[in-house]
């Protein structure tokens, strides 16, 4: 049995760990665990789910497309436009001088990221005509018209964006509104002179 003449005299049996305490340290325990359990499912529901995941890649038939036609496609979640400019479009286009553009970059997942937005950096590499790209307004992601047929283009002839006014030329580049960037192009490749693989 310890002699209490040689315990520490500052311990006192208010130092020692009483029931309370445990019972208070394990309540705790499960509050933390319990409010990380009910958070959980708000924080997962922000991932993507498992279609978009497994759209990591896309193969698109383009051979139904016809010159100034479009068509959409859903990709990982997001709008894919995929228009056939016409010989026209794409002469004005080359015509635009990039110091005249809002946004100078190109925004092409397939070049560098200082790329200018010049002609040749929207369009597909050696298809000329092609330009693909995500049709998602750069400003609060909404979807600019203009892909169909009768919808009003913009001034520009290319997509506008009825909600605030954004308005994108036939390369997709931002000309006038408060979008910040130009339409974003994704990683894409041409697999066969009919299809396009994205992503």
């Amino acid at each position: 049995m310890a002699n209490h003449d040689t315990l520490d005299p500052s311990l006192t049996d208010d130092d020692e760990p009483t029931r309370r305490d445990v019972i208070l340290i394990a309540a705790g325990g499960f509050a933390a665990i319990g409010a990380a359990a009910a958070i959980w499912p708000l924080l997962d529901q922000m991932s993507p789910d498992a279609s978009s995941l497994s759209l990591a890649t896309t193969d698109v038939d383009v051979s139904h497309v016809e010159a100034g036609q479009a068509i959409t496609v859903v990709w990982r979640g997001l709008f894919f436009n995929n228009p056939a400019t016409t010989e026209k479009e794409i002469a004005e286009a080359k015509d635009t001088p990039v110091d005249d553009l809002p946004d100078p970059l190109a925004r092409n997942a397939n070049l560098p990221e200082t790329a200018s937005a010049a002609d040749d950096n929207r369009a597909a590499k050696d298809r000329e005509p092609w330009l693909v790209m995500i049709g998602i307004c750069t400003h609060l992601g909404c979807i600019p018209k203009g892909q169909a047929v009768g919808d009003y283009r913009g001034e520009y002839g290319g997509w506008f964006c009825p909600c605030h006014g954004s308005q994108y030329d036939t390369a997709g580049r931002i000309r006038k509104g408060p979008a910040p960037q130009n339409l974003a192009i994704p990683p894409y490749a041409f697999t066969s002179d009919t299809k396009i693989k994205i992503g």
